[in-house]
């Protein structure tokens, strides 16, 4: 497989931006699967965002020479949207649930402590 190019401040902001290891995250994208009424969400049903959190667990998956060019822009479009909703807030207890939830679709868990 010819390895793509990736910019070493690229592979370094996604990593820094997704903070949920490939198991919670995956198992996160189950848990928000779910409605409230423990329904299953239909397969065809399923949102962008859980498109692409299932694409980071791959990308965690593989090692950096393994990444597709597809790969390389789903990793910056997680870093452009999780640097976009979290804004300039920097304090995790301000994040409202609903945000928390939209961020951790990405890998981002904004109440996780740093280098945890």
């Amino acid at each position: 497989m010819a390895e793509s190019h990736i910019s070493d401040e690229l592979w370094q902001e996604f990593h820094e931006v997704v903070n949920m290891t490939s198991r919670e995250l995956s198992d996160w994208l189950r848990t928000d699967a779910t409605q409230e009424d423990g329904q299953l969400v239909e397969p065809d049903s399923v949102l962008p965002e859980h498109e692409i959190g299932t694409q980071v667990v791959a990308i965690l998956a593989k090692r950096r020479t393994d990444l597709t060019p597809d790969d390389v822009d789903t990793m910056q479009q997680v870093v452009d949207q999780v640097r976009t909703i979290r804004g300039d807030e920097p304090e995790p207890e301000a994040y409202d649930d609903d945000l928390r939830r939209t961020l951790m679709l990405f890998g981002h868990d904004p109440l996780k402590p740093a280098g945890a």
